[in-house]
């Protein structure tokens, strides 16, 4: 780990301080290790290949003719990157979905795109969180196996 020293103006300095209030950092160093993670993970292309496990959460109106049926049909089709999804009734119209997700960082962003860009789907939100996938030989009960791992 590298010790940086760095000059901020005092209005930007204010505003890392308000988002460790409002996030519970205990010191600037983590806000701001966060702060570049973020941008790291937001603002770059992912390489292809990459892999990432994201959440994908968005809020709908159920009553748009066949959204739900085609939301769930989605899954299935792509059942390979659906890790679990949960449905949360907001009011008469609206439900929230939030679905955990992980793969190829291109299928999961094609995979949300579709979802969201349904006519129906507001407040749409992706975040990815990269990864890589390690082949391991170890043991779960009995026997040992060779399988994928996925490590942030």
């Amino acid at each position: 780990m590298q010790r940086i020293t760095i000059t901020i103006d005092d209005d930007l300095l204010e505003t890392l301080d308000e988002l460790m209030t409002e996030r519970g950092y205990t010191n600037r160093s983590e806000a701001i290790r966060d702060l570049v993670r973020e941008h790291r993970v937001r603002d770059r292309p992912a390489e292809v290949g990459a892999h990432c496990v994201a959440t994908l959460t968005y809020v709908y109106d159920h009553a748009t003719r066949e959204l739900a049926r085609r939301i769930t049909r989605a899954h299935h089709e792509r059942h390979d990157l659906s890790v679990a999804s949960m449905r949360v009734h907001l009011d008469h119209d609206s439900l929230l979905e939030s679905s955990v997700l992980r793969g190829r960082t291109e299928d999961v962003m094609a995979f949300a795109d579709g979802i969201t860009s349904q006519r129906g789907v507001r407040y749409a939100n992706l975040h990815a969180i990269p990864a890589r996938v390690e082949r391991e030989l170890h043991s779960h009960g009995d026997a040992a196996d060779h399988h994928d791992h996925l490590h942030v």
